[in-house]
């Protein structure tokens, strides 16, 4: 059962993300909850943006893999960033390691300024 990942005509084509993606009935949906740059103590890994983002993607690859999938899977990312100026640079990064499948996901980032930046 693939899910199919469409790029309409008359939106931008684009490598990094699908503008749809289509679950054909039947399948399993798994919901993996909000993962961010720490550890499994719960500490933050870095002050690093760039190592936050790998971190983050990698707690979602283990929780995934718990569920029976894997990065390839998944149908929708949705990134929000909280940013002072330096969590951007992450973003980019990030987005390309998360669409690394050769069927990107649907995906959509937000950024904002942290309190106080």
């Amino acid at each position: 059962m693939d899910t199919t990942r469409l790029q309409p005509a008359g939106l931008v084509v684009s490598p990094a993300f699908s503008h749809v993606a289509v679950v054909p009935p039947g399948a399993t949906t798994t919901y993996v909850g909000g993962q961010n740059g720490v550890d499994a103590t719960g500490a933050i890994v870095s002050e690093d943006a760039a190592a936050q983002a790998v971190r983050a993607i990698d707690n979602t690859e283990v929780a995934l893999a718990a569920a029976g999938a894997s990065l390839a899977d998944v149908v929708q990312w949705t990134v929000l960033i909280a940013a002072d100026g330096t969590g951007m640079p992450a973003s980019p990064w990030a987005r390309r390691t998360i669409t690394a499948a050769p069927r990107p996901p649907a995906a959509s980032t937000s950024c904002t300024a942290r309190p106080g930046a």
